[in-house]
C-alpha cells in the first residue's frame, strides 16, 4: 500500500513480505518489533517502507528512525536490525507439542 506522509511517498511495512520470505520461514510482517530509538512496539507491517534505494528502508513510524535495511544481492540477502532492540515472531507449535 503507497500511502502520502509529509513529503515523503511509502509503502506499510507489508511491501517487506516477499522479501523477508527469502530469508525466513515465517511472515516476519506479523512479528513485533521495538524501536531502538524511541521504543515504540509494533507490528513490522505497520513500518514506513522506502523502496528508492538500492534495497529497502523501514522506518518507524513515531520516531522515524531507520529500523531495518533490506538489500538483496543476485546471490545473497544483507538484513540490518541495529534500529531494533528486538523482534518478537511468533511460531507455529514443533512437531509432536499440543496443537500440532
Amino acid at each position: 500500500m503507497s500511502v502520502r506522509s509529509g513529503d515523503h511517498d511509502h509503502l506499510d511495512g507489508n511491501a517487506l513480505a516477499g522479501p523477508l520470505s527469502e530469508v525466513f520461514a515465517v511472515d516476519v510482517t506479523a512479528a513485533t518489533g521495538r524501536c531502538v530509538n524511541c521504543g515504540r512496539t509494533g507490528p513490522v507491517a505497520a513500518l514506513r517502507v522506502y523502496d528508492r534505494a538500492p534495497g529497502l528502508v523501514a522506518r518507524c513510524p513515531g520516531c522515524d528512525h531507520v529500523v531495518l535495511r533490506l538489500v538483496r544481492t543476485p546471490d545473497a540477502a544483507y538484513l540490518d536490525l541495529t534500529g531494533t532492540v528486538s523482534l518478537h515472531i511468533q511460531l507455529p507449535p514443533a512437531a509432536g507439542e499440543p496443537g500440532t
